[in-house]
């Protein structure tokens, strides 16, 4: 906190931003751009590298920016890094708030980064929108409202799951992208993605394609890997979302659910799968 702000000369600001972006925060947002993306592609760092068709990794960002986020005339990009990096920054402070979201987005998941490189800018993004009281984080791949540490955590470890887990891991994709659409979220699929997940974990674990959730828990309790109190709670889960709001049924009826409902399920389903994966490993 600032001087001014410690002595009441300055309003502190105490609002998460979800349905607006001010100045500081925009700000914020292009100079988490700033370092990562653009200088480099004005200097001899990594990113200004030439490929073998005599472009430089920035070159092929910029086609695929004009192209599939702008959707302009490629023929109509400026010539020079310069002359499209001012273009992007004119079009950058003009956007509507959630288009700088979509911007920010689009372009964490298209610039050519290595792993690291990505990894620093995901979590230098994060630390700007925390600093400037954005209500939204990067959890993965997707831009999605903040939940605490704890969460995220439990999300990320779900979003790691590889080899035979794979399946799961695509359910827990597709529900946090339901989860996290700033346009149109759908919190009814979400739910059944991650309960999905769940489903697919237990499944495999069980030796059990074709097993019914329940099933499949019963025989992991058999096995010794679930607590029988455990099997019994997640039971008792599955049953809400067979009732509630007729999310695993015909979807004829308007939905009450909203974002918390979607976002317990996402976090509770992923911490059940890592559980569970944890189990088979020992």
């Amino acid at each position: 906190m600032r001087f001014s702000e410690r002595m009441g000369l300055k309003p502190v600001k105490t609002a998460l931003q979800r349905d607006s972006m001010d100045e500081e925060l925009r700000n914020g947002i292009w100079n988490a751009l700033e370092p990562f993306c653009w200088a480099r592609e004005a200097s001899s760092m990594p990113g200004a590298r030439l490929l073998s068709s005599g472009q430089t990794r920035g070159d092929c960002f910029f086609y695929l920016l004009w192209r599939d986020f702008y959707k302009r005339p490629a023929d109509a990009m400026p010539a020079g890094p310069a002359q499209r990096i001012q273009t992007v920054r004119k079009s950058f402070f003009g956007m509507e708030w959630h288009e700088v979201y979509d911007f920010l987005e689009f372009t964490a998941n298209n610039f050519p980064f290595d792993s690291r490189e990505r990894d620093q800018f995901l979590k230098f993004c994060n630390a700007m929108l925390e600093r400037e009281l954005s209500a939204f984080r990067f959890v993965g791949e997707f831009l999605t409202p903040i939940t605490s540490e704890e969460e995220t955590v439990a999300i990320e470890q779900a979003l790691s799951t590889s080899g035979r887990f794979k399946t799961t891991r695509t359910h827990v994709e597709r529900a946090l992208a339901l989860l996290s659409d700033r346009k149109a979220p759908d919190y009814r699929n979400s739910i059944k993605e991650s309960i999905s997940a769940v489903e697919a974990a237990c499944k495999i674990l069980a030796g059990n394609e074709k097993a019914t959730l329940g099933d499949a828990l019963k025989e992991l309790e058999r096995q010794g890997r679930v607590h029988p109190a455990l099997k019994n709670a997640f039971s008792s889960l599955y049953g809400y979302t067979n009732d509630a709001d007729g999310i695993r049924h015909a979807l004829l009826e308007e939905s009450n659910l909203d974002f918390d409902d979607a976002k317990f399920m996402l976090v509770s389903c992923s911490a059940f799968v890592n559980f569970l994966i944890a189990k088979a490993a020992d």
